[in-house]
């Protein structure tokens, strides 16, 4: 059985002092005369022994001081695999071999998974589409990973060797934080979003510097756009042209006939209505396109909000529309494209209405240096949100889809939002209009008058 750190020590300690003491003992129990002869060799006796025992007690005590100092150096070096071998409870030296034990797995699993972060990281950097450099404080390349070789139209290796005034980064690198810049990179030109980020490495300043090309994602949004309004456009013009070229092949065939059919005339004239109808539907959505993609910027003046509220509320006649508690104030707005907005949301509130014999309330308050005003219906509520805003998109008979976006096209040119949403009190729908009607709040200048 092992003794602990502890008491070995104590039992060490106690054979140091034993030749000491019995030597001592023989000297107070034997007569001088006969001790004498013998002096010598028993004083060599206890030297030689407490020498002896003295090495004992310093291997005991060096011995576990050197195994925690090669487990700590091994700390030191990153071996995180050595572990001592007297690690227990209840023993001083044994308790700390365990704590260093403890540390050695702890650092073990910490780097592990440092490593694995730092392996799922470069591959995340490696992936993106977006160019990514690190530069110490004089401006040297440390980072660059495939997105900005490929922008740079560079080689890994001859990359590293240049510094951020090389690789015409030097601008870029004098952006505060964040800027869209016009210029070319490896013979590419285009919009780049540029984001500039500090931080520190081995206690030393470095530079994060992002690199998106927009021009890219620009040019596909710009795809996308033509395409949806290709295919609106292509569905439109069929819807329309398609019957007015089947009826105009019928009324060729009706005039050609010899003789003419007894009620020619009559056919004649409602073929050329039918014409006419969709000639007229065509001219409706090519003005209300027009009028969607030629919006002109607002024209601001000083606009009372209760008569403009009153004003819009007086044009609708198929529901009730009650006007509540309308504040006293007066903003800079444009009161034609204002009103227009104002006059399609109660439009659609009005017809949501209509089938369930409801109302439409108009609510108007300023929180928060924001005017909002809120149009709620008493219909069925929305099914789908997805496509209210999608020009041209539409559900009812007879509708241009424009009317959702023209409102929130207008909202949002007076620096505001348009956003809608079923009722949580009742069925129904809730249009909010909110715009900043104070100094200061956006960027519109509007300003509030009480």
């Amino acid at each position: 059985m092992k003794l602990g750190f502890e008491r070995g020590l104590l039992l060490d300690t106690a054979l140091l002092l034993l030749p000491a003491i019995g030597l001592l003992s023989l000297l107070l129990w034997l007569p001088r005369d006969a001790l004498n002869p013998w002096l010598g060799i028993v004083f060599g006796v206890a030297a030689v022994s407490t020498l002896l025992l003295a090495l004992r007690l310093r291997r005991r005590v060096i011995y576990p001081l050197y195994t925690l100092s090669n487990l700590l150096e091994a700390l030191r070096e990153g071996d995180f695999s050595l572990r001592g071998s007297r690690a227990r409870r209840g023993d001083a030296v044994g308790d700390v071999i365990w704590e260093v034990n403890a540390l050695a797995q702890t650092l073990r699993e910490q780097r592990l998974r440092v490593e694995e972060s730092s392996a799922l990281l470069g591959k995340i950097i490696e992936a993106i589409d977006i160019a990514l450099f690190s530069f110490d404080d004089a401006g040297r390349l440390q980072l660059i990973n495939q997105a900005g070789l490929r922008l740079l139209d560079l080689g890994a290796d001859a990359a590293r060797a240049l510094d951020a005034e090389s690789l015409g980064l030097k601008e870029c690198l004098q952006v505060e934080s964040a800027a869209v810049l016009k210029r070319s990179f490896g013979g590419a030109a285009g919009s780049f979003d540029v984001r500039r980020f500090r931080f520190r490495s081995g206690g030393r300043p470095r530079d994060l510097l992002v690199i998106t090309d927009l021009s890219r994602a620009l040019r596909e949004e710009e795809r996308l756009a033509w395409q949806r309004l290709i295919r609106v456009l292509g569905h439109e013009l069929n819807n329309s042209l398609a019957p007015i070229k089947s009826m105009a092949a019928t009324l060729t065939r009706m005039i050609g006939r010899e003789p003419l059919a007894d009620d020619w005339r009559e056919d004649a004239e409602a073929g050329l209505k039918v014409i006419g109808d969709r000639a007229e539907a065509l001219n409706r959505f090519m003005i209300g396109y027009t009028a969607l993609a030629r919006l002109p910027p607002p024209i601001r003046r000083r606009v009372a909000l209760r008569p403009l509220l009153q004003q819009v509320a007086a044009l609708e006649h198929r529901v009730a529309v009650r006007l509540h508690e309308i504040p006293e104030l007066s903003f800079e707005a444009d009161p034609d494209q204002l009103e227009q907005a104002l006059i399609n949301l109660l439009k659609n509130a009005a017809e949501a209405s209509l089938p369930q014999a409801g109302a439409v309330d108009i609510e108007a308050a300023v929180i928060d240096g924001e005017l909002r005003i809120d149009l709620l219906d008493e219909g069925l509520g929305l099914a789908r949100t997805d496509n209210l805003f999608v020009p041209f998109f539409t559900t009812k008979p007879g509708g241009s889809g424009i009317g959702l976006v023209l409102a929130r096209q207008i909202i949002e040119g007076h620096g505001g939002q348009l956003s809608l949403a079923n009722r949580k009190e009742r069925s129904g729908c809730r249009a909010r209009v909110v715009v900043p009607v104070l100094a200061g709040i956006g960027d519109s200048g509007l300003g509030i008058r009480d």
